[in-house]
């Protein structure tokens, strides 16, 4: 399977509590930890709003969440502006130059404008960066091509209004590869906020590709894998009966007034249970699973707080299979469990912390003072954190400090 494209950083600046925030470094799987109130959920969320941003228009993913005065870094000036750096290609022979996109969001009477929007091209290895998208309330221009140089013809193209990113508008169009393949990578992220009750519905009937943010469609998850990737399931299924082995098999048996009913098969019963009396760590860790085993992984898959409900021994299972998961699609975590962290590298993981000032800060536990030498003595890294010896984010401690 081709490598997919990777995040390596994201920048944040005035969205809530992120200030002026920079994650780099991002991994095939980065899991954010630190204390309740940190900014690990509104990091999750500022990946939410892009995908939104693309998929669904600016305007509905700003009135959600309140517009400016809810997103906004309080006493605070300025626009909102979101950056990644990413590569399509990350690693190997093929390995693609680094392309920054970059959004800048203001606020016009109660609407939002894109004050600025554009995406950056390195040509080579020691070649300089340029934008091959230069767009601001409305109006820009793009560089066509499929490798677009800083001396080809620039195509001025009027949007339709301030409000609409110049990327969801262009890529649509042929001649600009490069802005297709962003748009195609941000709307195929895929942000988890799974409830257990959602996945106790009855559907209906008809098959689906990818599982919902909320897992409602659980049933139609596992009829599609059912009927085009009998194979997978049966993956999927295995690795469930390994984490919990009581579970033989789960069906979506559609019934006649048109809905599916989800059951599993608890052994050493005979009849199967519906899925409404199964407990909510079955549910969830199975829903988790066809995410991570979907045949045609999204591009990002991003993961609040999986701990919820499961068992504290299945979370270093479930990060092992994250890990696996991570060499067909990126992850993004939010966790509070240090059995999740205790088999991830120490590169994996980075805390996210309030400093003094109020704001969130972050910092790879990789370069934190100690930690790799207590580790090559035995220690793991749910156990260091829990005993304090990550240089910030206690939940005890002072600010910033542990």
């Amino acid at each position: 399977m081709t490598v997919p494209p990777r995040i390596e950083q994201l920048k944040i600046k005035n969205y809530r509590a992120l200030k002026d925030v920079t994650l780099d470094k991002l991994t095939p799987l980065s899991a954010l930890v630190g204390p309740n109130g940190s900014g690990k959920s509104t990091v999750f969320d500022v990946l939410a709003f892009l995908s939104e941003c693309f998929s669904d228009g600016i305007r509905k993913a700003w009135d959600r969440r309140g517009k400016f005065r809810e997103l906004r870094t309080r006493g605070s000036e300025g626009s909102i502006e979101i950056e990644i750096k990413y590569r399509e290609v990350p690693q190997g022979p093929g390995r693609t130059p680094l392309i920054t996109y970059h959004l800048q969001i203001d606020e016009d009477g109660a609407r939002p404008v894109v004050a600025r929007e554009f995406l950056r091209w390195t040509r080579g290895a020691g070649g300089k960066p340029y934008n091959i998208l230069e767009y601001g309330r409305g109006e820009g221009s793009v560089i066509t091509g499929e490798v677009p140089e800083r001396e080809d013809r620039r195509q001025e193209r009027k949007l339709s209004g301030p409000d609409v990113l110049a990327v969801s508008t262009l890529g649509t169009l042929a001649e600009n590869p490069r802005v297709i393949a962003l748009k195609n990578f941000i709307t195929g992220w895929h942000m988890s906020y799974l409830s257990a009750d959602d996945t106790r519905g009855s559907p209906e009937s008809g098959p689906a590709e990818r599982l919902s943010q909320s897992g409602d469609n659980l049933a139609n998850v596992i009829q599609y894998l059912r009927e085009q990737h009998p194979d997978r399931l049966e993956q999927i299924f295995a690795t469930l009966q390994r984490r919990i082995p009581r579970i033989e098999r789960v069906e979506a048996k559609p019934l006649d007034d048109g809905r599916l009913l989800l059951r599993i098969k608890d052994g050493p019963f005979a009849d199967p249970i519906l899925a409404r009396y199964a407990s909510d760590g079955t549910l969830k860790l199975l829903a988790y699973l066809t995410v991570l085993y979907d045949p045609a992984p999204p591009r990002l898959i991003g993961i609040e707080e999986p701990e919820n409900f499961l068992h504290p021994l299945l979370l270093p299972e479930l990060a092992e299979e994250c890990q696996q998961a991570s060499a067909n699609a990126q992850l993004i975590v939010t966790t509070h469990s240090p059995f999740f962290i205790k088999r991830l590298d120490p590169a994996e993981v980075r805390v996210l912390y309030r400093a003094e000032d109020g704001f969130t800060r972050s910092r790879r536990v990789a370069d934190m003072p100690g930690v790799q030498n207590l580790l090559d003595e035995g220690a793991d890294l749910g156990q260091l954190w829990i005993e304090g010896h990550f240089s910030v984010g206690h939940p005890f401690a002072s600010a910033g400090a542990a």
